[in-house]
């Protein structure tokens, strides 16, 4: 490709709403446009990325036995209404009428859609197990869409679809989905872990995440440096010391004026913070539900939610006017014991095994010390409503959790048969019995991974491409363009290349050297040659873009070292 027949506008600038670098450098470096508020187009070099990604992901899906299809990004109310997720899914879905008042959404995944594909022509053990993806574009009505393509409102992703017989089934095609992914993530060249995850909408009991390692990642993830162990910040479990073997005290209700947070009450009763039980005021579906959890923890949202088993948009916090008409007290006074009105009260497994809490007491600047749970107040327990803490225990090796952020690239699910018992698609086993579907959903972000390779792969100075996602090979600066002997050169070395099947972008441009440097180094494009004064000797400067090392070397040298290097990295 000659650059001065292709469209690639650089800019100098960062744009002004870029908060990351892979954010900046696609825009800077033309891979994308914004559109609007979420909404990328995608220029030609980004294309490039695009398609390099695809065909990596279709290849690996391939060889891992599942086969492609596409579906309608349109879908009907009709199937999201059977399976409950037409409300549940919350306001991120995008919602249309048609001219017949008929509804439907812009698909933000898919399970419906390939259940419903299925169920009327897949009705025998015989033709199972059976895998389907498809690359299509997804949409999501983002609250607050931010860092670029990362978190966008349309996006490019790969989903897959399993359909087994039973749970050993679905075990074996999860696993090579897992296997599928981690063949993919390596060819991106990503330090990446694959963590355990929560199912959140998407349903099931078991589900992970591949988390590409970022400091601008939204998500957090917890992991042991010594075992196996690697957990969202959503799904981390932990083990917690606690001395269980303290003498009991008696309930005591003591003033506490102007004492309402946890560290005001902590200091004004020189009480550690994890001995004062923190009440959290939910309105879950319009009732009030108190959840009472350790004063220096946090209440693991997606937790919770799985525990109660409603939609995250159906929880809010309280309002002052509930909390006085419950507790018949300021705000910042809610405890379990004395409530004016039945309340549901969820309390997290640790506060039963803490001795001499103190609680709110449910009447203004007033505590009590020494609560214990079950003698002096109750309600139902959940196992785990926690969020872990750098340092805590992991459960399986007692070892210290480490925590860092990072880009989720894929995630796998164990949908078991909600989807197929919901929407009644059923096959006849061997004993001519219909079962449903044991079903798994597997995503890849498409474009989301093209922010997480930059976001581990850039400089000062622009993106470094792995060669096997680079938009080229090869990047050719002609220095002076008015110079016949290095237009030549740059010509043949361009020709060679191309016939040995290596990608190549000659900057053939009628600008400063200076202007095809700064572009050459921001597009990052893994191995560059640059045709210059040296040119009458058959001499170029040879660098790759990872470290910026020149050599002279003859063009012939460059050639074939550039032949070896790219044909040794494609082989990776």
């Amino acid at each position: 490709m000659r650059l001065s027949n292709y469209y690639m506008p650089t800019l100098r600038d960062d744009p002004q709403d870029a908060e990351t670098q892979s954010h900046k450098l696609l825009v800077r470096g033309a891979f994308i446009r914004k559109s609007s508020s979420g909404v990328y187009s995608y220029l030609p070099l980004g294309m490039k990325v695009i398609n390099k990604i695809e065909s990596i992901v279709r290849k690996s899906m391939e060889k891992y036995d599942s086969i492609e299809v596409t579906t309608s990004v349109l879908q009907s109310r009709d199937i999201w209404e059977k399976s409950g997720r037409w409300q549940n899914f919350g306001p991120e879905m995008f919602k249309l009428i048609d001219r017949h008042d008929r509804e439907y959404c812009l698909g933000p995944t898919a399970e419906e859609q390939f259940t419903t594909l299925v169920k009327d022509e897949l009705n025998s053990y015989k033709q199972l197990p059976l895998n389907l993806f498809q690359i299509v574009s997804k949409f999501r009505d983002e609250k607050r869409p931010r860092f670029g393509i990362n978190r966008s409102r349309d996006f490019i992703m790969k989903d897959a679809y399993s359909f087994d017989k039973d749970m050993q089934g679905l075990e074996k095609s999860y696993q090579k989905m897992w296997d599928a992914y981690v063949d993919v993530f390596d060819q991106f060249d990503l330090d990446y872990k694959i963590v355990e995850g929560d199912s959140g909408a998407m349903g099931g009991n078991k589900s992970h995440e591949f988390m590409a390692l970022a400091e601008t990642g939204e998500g957090e993830i917890f992991y042991t440096e010594n075992s196996d162990y690697a957990a969202t910040d959503e799904s981390a479990k932990f083990f917690l010391e606690i001395d269980e073997n303290e003498e009991l005290k008696e309930i005591e209700l003591v003033e506490t004026k102007d004492a309402k947070t946890i560290e005001e009450v902590s200091n004004f009763l020189s009480v550690n913070k994890e001995k004062c039980a923190k009440a959290v005021d939910l309105l879950v579906r319009g009732e009030p539900v108190l959840v009472i959890v350790p004063g220096d923890r946090e209440l693991n949202m997606a937790k919770l939610i799985a525990y109660l088993q409603v939609p995250e948009h159906e929880i809010e916090m309280m309002d002052d006017i509930t909390i006085k008409k419950i507790t018949e007290a300021e705000p910042g006074f809610t405890g379990p014991k004395d409530l004016k009105e039945n309340v549901r009260v969820i309390i997290d497994r640790s506060i039963t095994r803490y001795k001499n809490l103190v609680i709110g007491a449910n009447k203004t600047d007033h505590h009590f010390i020494n609560a214990n749970y079950k003698r002096d107040f109750d309600g139902e327990v959940a196992e785990d409503l926690l969020t872990a803490k750098e340092g805590d225990l992991s459960l399986d090796s007692k070892e210290k959790l480490k925590k860092a952020r990072g880009i989720e690239v894929g995630n796998i699910f164990q949908l078991g048969t909600k989807y197929s018992e919901s929407l009644e698609a059923y096959f006849l086993d061997e004993n001519g019995k219909q079962k449903p579907f044991s079903m798994g959903s597997y995503g890849i972000g498409i474009t989301r991974s093209i922010s997480a390779i930059i976001e581990q792969h850039y400089d000062e100075y622009g993106i470094i491409w792995p060669t096997k996602v680079a938009p080229f090979h090869v990047w050719i600066t002609l220095v002076n363009n008015n110079n016949e002997e290095q237009r030549n050169l740059a010509e043949k070395i361009y020709q060679n290349l191309l016939n040995e099947g290596i990608e190549v972008m000659l900057d053939d441009r009628k600008e400063r050297a200076g202007v095809k440097f700064n572009d050459r180094d921001l597009v990052g494009v893994p191995y560059r040659i640059t045709v210059g004064k040296d040119s009458k000797d058959d001499i170029v400067e040879y660098s790759k873009r990872s470290d910026m090392k020149n050599k002279k070397i003859s063009s012939k040298e460059a050639i074939s070292e550039i032949i070896e290097a790219v044909r040794e990295d494609l082989c990776k």
